[in-house]
This record gives structure tokens, C-alpha cells and sequence, in this order.
């Protein structure tokens, strides 16, 4: 999306809106809804938009960075006003959703009269109640602590370390305990959640939409039916890797940690090194699958060669400019939040943001000197370049083709950072020579972060649509939080959850409220990116050898891609950087080849699944 990445109330979705919206369309004479008036109305909201989002992004960097009563009232003001103006560009933009015109008079007005991050109720009250439950919960989460003790022994760890937990001890108590601790933060935002869902759901049947989650999945310029399939084909084209991956590591579990898991269940959450069981690249001393004499430190380089924060993203810049993009501006060493402030609460989840329309373009982060921040960085600023090549656009046009793609760049661009780019900066002083079990250990390394994802990213918004339709109500979020994450992940909780729990309020999209299916689409995206700006550096060699940094020829490709925004339909964008129109598994699959040969034959005579 334009703006900060997660931005809860940015009206900017794909052009293909549910069907029933036609049912909300206000009655017009033939005289008004013209070609002409149309593109009126399009030009007034260009103006008035683009005043209301640095108004509004303004006042959530403010609330995001400095958490306190007034920068949240202030925030929590700003969203409502943003509310506000959907619901009345929305019912203005109806008066001319059946206009023909130009391509481009077509596409912005599919986009204004499709569904909002939020649906806001037509209530000034309810309105009001809305955002300040937002901004509310958002607080909530960024403040979160776990506190034992009182008085002079009270002791309070935030999530930065209780994760440092998850990610370093080796005890399973230990472990339990940081799991458990951060899962206190979240119970009380389940009534404020409950409720969230109430008001959402109103403004969205306001809006002629079955429900919220119905809007979302309108986004992509498909029907939703059509939608749905599209991510349940590309989710069946990696779930066999998925649970390979899953059998390997539930033995290695279970050598670690013996008498704590079934031989063939699910895995406990807590083992898996990442406070989610999102990612298990923190975990891969225990994952390795074979000795290695290659010592590759790069947290320890990152640490002996002084790499500030500014420097690692520094880093960052340097890959995106040696493909011929330009230098970030000035504006945005000045205005980022790079490391976490000690003088106040912030909420530290990474995040990329477009400002103010002219540039001022920021990153958000709390970094810390290891290669994981390093990839983050990447990340972030893969956002940040789609903001800088796509701020000409108009700005109903300025956004990832869908939401996926925007995700999708800078993992692209991560995908690349192999030993040979890590010597060409000077982190690694030689590239090792890779035999076929270093190979091997490399792409366990990957997929623990890559593939373990998969199901996760699958799973969050399948919550989240079962809970706007009605099919779970608010005494059950927990129950089927559980269940999904046992069917898609194969993961369960490592003890009965007390009756107040609200564990999915202790993932920040939840309470941030950003939509979830664009991480799982992004990590399919980006292989097929990969590969395509591989074969534009003309490079020959196993895809998972691939790095282009330096390929201006690559970096014409991304940039022609960046510079389209969502002014066309995304299929138009994938096909004009790899040739085809479908999202597809199939370079992530050739990417890992190698690995999938060794799971097959590691996990012969193993009972798999759970």
C-alpha cells in the first residue's frame, strides 16, 4: 500500500469490488454521472486525499514512536477523520461506478468504490468509538510487558526479550515461560477485538460487502471466488515441501528435547525458536544437517566490523543502487527511527513509510547488529523504493500491484544476498567452497525462514475471515486460532490456554489489523521475481546460487515494475517482469530442489504429518 506498511485505514484496494456494492448505489441523473464529472470527482479526491494522508500518517508515526495518551488521542482523532472521508468518497464514487471512460478514469473509479482497510459505520459516534479501539489495541501491543515479582523485585521484559529467549536458550522451561509471558499481554484486548469486528462488520454491509473479510478479498482484481482458489492452488503446490520440512524437524525436536512432543504430532510452539513458530531460522543449530567446517559468522562480522545501524542500512541502499536506483533522499537519514529509543514506548515492529508525497519516505525499526536486520532492512526498503519509483502516479494509483508485490521486492532483493554478495561487501573474506553438504545446509538455513512461513501465512487471514463472517464468535477466537494453527502448521500450544486467552492479539497484525494473505502471496512472488531478474542478469547456474547485485539489466527490469504502481492490473505487472500472468510455486520449488531430495530421503520409514 502507499503509505506506512500495515496502515490500518488507507482505502486502497484493487479494482475489482464485490458484486453486492451495486445494491448501495446512490440514484444519479444520466447528466451527472459523465465521463467529465467523473474525472471531477477524481481530481477532488486526488487533492483532498493526499492533504488527508500526511495529516494522518503524521499522527500515526507520532503515536507509533513516542506512545503516550496524547500521540495516541491524536492518532485515534486522525483515523477517525480518515474514516470519515472513505465513507463519503465511497458513496460519492457510487454515483459513477458505471461510467465509461479511459482506462485509467475506469481503473481509479473500480478503486473508489472498493473496500477499505476498515468499513467505518455511518455514525459519527460509532465512528469515533472505532478508531479509538484501534489506536487502543495498537498501544496495547507496543506497550506489552511481562512482569514478575512487585516492588524493588519487580522484573519486566518486552517482546524484544522475551524473543531473544525463544531465539537463544535451549531450555524447555525457559522457553516456556517467554512464550507463556508475552501471551499475557493480549487478553485484554479481546472484548475492544470483539467489538472491532462488530463496528467493522456494520461499515461494511453499510457498503453493500457480506462482511470485512469479504472486502479484502475483493483487492485483486479477481472475483473473490477466484481469489480464494488462486490461494488454495498455490498453497497445495507447496504443502508437501511444507511437511517434509515439518517431519525433519519434529525428529530433530524431539532428539533435543526428549518426552516433550509425540513422534507423530504436532510441535510444540514454543520450541521453534521465533515467539510465533513463524520463522524457525533461530533454531537451525538444532536443524543442521551435516558438520560443517565452514564458519560463517555473519553476526559476529556485523558486531568485529562495526556495523551500526545506520551502516547495515547503509548496506541496504548500496544493493538497490548498484542496480542503478537512486540514493535514498537525504530526508529519510533524518527522519527514520533506526534503533529503540530509551527515553519512551515504541512499537518496534519494522515498518516502511511514505509520508508526506514529496519524498519523505521513513523507515521504523528497533535494529540490532545481526543478519537477521539485516535481511529486514532489505525488506523495508524494497517497500521504500516502490514508494520512491511509483510517487508520480496519481494517488489512487500509488501501491504494490497487490499487496503481495509489495511485500514481494525487497525479499526479492534478500534472495540474492548469498556468500558471493556477502564477500563482495566484505562480510565474508572468502566465498567457501560449497560442496554437496554445505549445499544442503545453506538451503536448510533458507527454508527454516522460507518454507517453515508457508503455512503461517496461509493461516492468519483464514482466522480473521472466519471471525468477520460470524462462523467464530468471540468465545472461540482461541479455539480456532488453535485449530488452524494445528491444520495448516502442524503447531500446537505447549499447554492448555487459560479461558481469557486472546493468543492471536499477541501477533502485532492482529491488533495493527494489517491483512495477512499478502506475506504468504509475497513468499511465492518473490522466487518467481528471483528467478526472472536472474535470467534479466543472464545468469546461468542453480537459482539458489543467483545474486544480482550489480545487474543494471536486473535493476531496469525492477525499476519498469516499481514505476507501474497498481496503474495496471497486477497480472499486466508479474507478466511484464517474468512472462507470465500466474502466480506461481514453481521457481520456489526449483529454487530448493536440492533440499526436497534430502527431506525425501531423510524421512523414508518416518511416520509424517500429524
Amino acid at each position: 500500500m502507499k503509505k506506512q506498511i500495515g496502515l490500518i485505514l488507507l482505502s486502497l484496494s484493487v479494482v475489482s469490488a464485490c458484486s453486492k456494492n451495486t445494491t448501495k448505489s446512490s440514484s444519479t441523473s444520466e447528466a451527472v454521472a459523465t465521463p467529465e464529472a467523473a474525472k471531477a470527482f477524481w481530481d477532488s479526491y486526488e487533492k483532498e486525499s493526499e492533504v488527508l494522508d500526511v495529516k494522518v500518517n503524521l499522527a500515526q508515526w507520532a503515536a507509533m514512536t513516542n506512545i503516550t495518551d496524547e500521540t495516541e488521542k491524536v492518532a485515534s482523532a486522525s483515523n477517525e477523520e480518515y474514516m470519515a472521508f472513505n465513507s463519503r468518497t465511497f458513496k460519492e464514487a457510487m454515483k459513477y461506478k458505471d461510467v465509461k471512460g479511459d482506462a485509467a478514469l475506469e481503473r481509479a473509479l473500480g478503486f473508489l468504490t472498493s473496500a477499505p482497510y476498515v468499513p467505518s459505520p455511518d455514525n459519527d459516534a460509532k465512528r469515533k468509538e472505532l478508531a479509538e479501539i484501534m489506536t487502543k489495541m495498537e498501544g496495547m501491543y507496543g506497550k506489552g510487558e511481562y512482569c514478575t515479582g512487585d516492588g524493588d523485585k519487580k522484573s519486566c521484559r518486552d517482546l524484544g526479550e522475551l524473543s531473544e529467549v525463544l531465539k537463544s536458550s535451549r531450555n524447555y522451561d525457559e522457553l516456556l515461560e517467554a512464550w507463556n509471558g508475552w501471551r499475557t499481554v493480549s487478553p485484554q484486548m479481546k472484548p475492544l477485538y470483539s467489538r472491532f469486528v462488530e463496528l467493522a462488520n456494520e461499515g461494511a454491509k453499510e457498503m453493500g460487502l457480506e462482511d470485512t473479510g469479504a472486502g479484502w478479498r475483493s483487492w485483486y482484481d479477481m472475483s473473490t471466488e477466484d481469489f480464494s482458489q488462486t490461494v488454495d492452488r498455490l498453497y497445495s503446490e507447496v504443502e508437501p515441501l511444507y511437511k517434509d520440512l515439518h517431519c525433519y524437524a519434529r525428529e530433530q525436536l524431539s532428539q533435543k528435547y526428549p518426552g516433550k512432543m509425540k513422534a507423530d504430532g504436532a510441535i510444540p510452539a514454543h520450541l521453534l525458536g521465533n515467539m510465533w513458530a513463524q520463522g524457525w531460522e533461530n533454531i537451525y543449530d538444532i536443524m543442521q544437517p551435516y558438520a560443517s567446517k565452514t564458519n560463517i559468522d555473519i553476526d559476529g562480522e556485523l558486531v568485529k566490523q562495526g556495523y551500526d545501524a545506520i551502516k547495515m542500512v547503509k548496506a541496504g541502499e548500496s544493493f538497490f543502487t548498484s542496480l542503478g536506483m537512486k540514493s535514498l533522499p537525504d530526508s529519510f537519514w533524518t527522519n527514520s527511527m533506526f534503533v529503540q529509543p530509551e527515553d519512551r514506548d515504541v512499537v518496534c515492529h519494522a515498518s516502511a513509510w511514505d509520508v508526506t508525497n514529496d519524498d519523505d519516505v521513513r523507515i521504523k525499526m528497533c535494529i540490532k547488529q545481526n543478519e537477521e536486520d539485516l535481511i529486514t532492512i532489505h525488506h523495508e526498503l524494497g517497500h521504500i523504493y516502490y514508494y520512491l519509483y511509483y510517487n508520480n502516479l496519481p494517488n489512487v494509483f500509488q501501491g504494490g500491484a497487490h499487496d503481495g508485490f509489495h511485500e514481494a521486492i525487497g525479499d526479492a532483493i534478500a534472495l540474492s544476498m548469498t556468500n558471493d554478495y556477502y564477500n563482495k561487501i566484505g562480510l565474508l573474506d572468502r566465498v567457501p567452497e560449497q560442496n554437496e553438504k554445505e549445499l544442503i545446509n545453506a538451503q536448510m538455513r533458507r527454508a527454516l525462514e522460507k518454507i517453515a512461513f508457508l503455512p503461517f501465512g496461509r493461516m492468519i487471514d483464514q482466522w480473521r475471515w472466519d471471525v468477520f463472517s460470524g462462523k467464530v464468535g468471540p468465545d472461540d477466537y482461541n479455539g480456532h486460532w488453535w485449530k488452524l494453527r494445528k491444520q495448516f502448521q502442524g503447531v500446537e500450544s505447549p499447554n492448555v490456554r487459560p479461558a481469557e486467552a486472546f493468543d492471536p492479539g499477541a501477533k502485532y497484525h492482529i491488533p495493527g489489523n494489517t491483512p495477512y494473505v499478502r506475506y504468504f502471496l509475497s513468499f511465492i512472488l518473490q522466487f518467481q521475481m528471483h528467478k526472472a531478474l536472474c535470467d534479466a542478469a543472464g545468469f546461468e547456474g542453480p537459482l539458489n546460487e543467483c545474486s544480482i547485485h550489480g545487474s543494471k539489466e536486473a535493476g531496469e527490469k525492477m525499476m519498469a515494475l516499481l514505476s507501474m504502481g497498481k496503474s495496471k492490473p497486477w497480472q499486466d505487472a508479474l507478466e511484464a517482469m517474468t512472462g507470465t500472468r500466474d502466480m506461481s510455486a514453481g521457481a520456489l520449488l526449483e529454487y530448493f530442489a536440492p533440499l526436497r531430495t534430502f527431506l525425501a530421503e531423510q524421512n523414508k520409514g518416518k511416520q509424517c504429518g500429524w
